[in-house]
């Protein structure tokens, strides 16, 4: 038996474990938990893009700095999209990253509370954001549906 059709039967054996048909997108907590990664994703990318772009417009005191900055983030970008795709299409590579991201957004979001103001209700919504996504890839069955803990 191939390796491709292993796996197909381990997604098989899956499906019907968690109650999900072939085809659709998995369970709703992968889903959610895909899509509020994306998102999370999303921000840091715009945040990237408008550093270049500020970067472009404006005489900043240091442009190697500003320059690094929209790099490095735009790189920080790459990984809860790729997370959240992975997640979007259930591959099992895709929790592990997806929880770090999580796991920095903890630390991230506290930060930002702390500076108040308008800043606290992002802090708000990147916290909860963070909790509901942990929670979601922790749930047994997001985890069956994965494929975690399956060798």
């Amino acid at each position: 038996m191939s390796e491709r059709s292993k796996r197909a039967d381990a997604a098989t054996e899956a499906d019907e474990a968690t109650g999900t048909r072939r085809g659709a997108r998995g369970p709703r907590r992968i889903v959610a938990a895909a899509v509020l990664t994306g998102a999370e994703g999303l921000v840091v990318a715009a945040f990237g893009v408008v550093s270049l772009v500020l970067l472009v417009t404006r005489r900043p005191d240091d442009t190697t700095q500003a320059a690094t900055l929209a790099a490095t983030v735009l790189a920080l970008s790459v990984l809860p999209l790729a997370a959240a795709g992975g997640l979007w299409h259930r591959r099992r590579w895709s929790r592990g990253p997806s929880m770090i991201v999580q796991l920095i957004a903890l630390p991230v979001a506290w930060q930002l509370g702390r500076n108040g103001g308008g800043s606290l209700a992002a802090a708000v919504v990147l916290g909860l954001a963070a909790v509901v996504v942990l929670g979601c890839l922790v749930n047994p069955k997001a985890t069956e549906a994965l494929g975690v803990g399956r060798d």
